[in-house]
């Protein structure tokens, strides 16, 4: 399953977790999840919900590591009607009242007031904000602006 994985460029943190939930699987059935079925995921799943108390979204990723394994790794058919993955939750974001944002920018160090003041008139998400990279710009030579290598 891992040389699978790495063969399709998965993520790290995906790798590490869709391993982790086939053993999980396998251990809980003390039995190898090659000789595991349809009738053993169900059960699986239901434990999730209901013994483990794991939210949809973690229920629903489980499920997709076996999927793989089953599909993928053993090259075995999956009936999502034998198993149907959770409705996922929606959360919505915490907003923040006009008071609560100044008092946050104003808490701030002047460099990191700058920052947050910038990102917030700028509607940044925060994934993109995580994606944003420091780099320094020079003047050319006719007025436009190019990345320093």
């Amino acid at each position: 399953m891992l040389d699978e994985l790495q063969r399709r460029s998965y993520a790290e943190n995906t790798i590490r977790h869709y391993l982790r939930a086939v053993e999980d699987f396998a251990r809980r059935f003390r039995s190898s999840p090659d000789r595991l079925g349809p009738r053993h995921i169900r059960e699986y799943q239901a434990e999730l919900f209901q013994k483990r108390k794991l939210s949809a979204n973690s229920v629903g990723q489980h499920l997709a590591a076996l999927r793989f394994f089953y599909i993928k790794t053993l090259r075995r058919s999956w009936s999502l009607a034998d198993t149907p993955y959770p409705k996922k939750t929606r959360h919505l974001p915490t907003i923040l009242s006009r008071e609560e944002v100044a008092q946050l920018i104003h808490a701030a160090r002047p460099y990191e007031r700058i920052l947050l003041m910038t990102l917030y008139a700028t509607g940044v998400r925060r994934s993109e904000l995580t994606h944003l990279k420091n780099q320094r710009h020079r003047q050319s030579a006719h007025g436009g602006a190019h990345p320093r290598r």
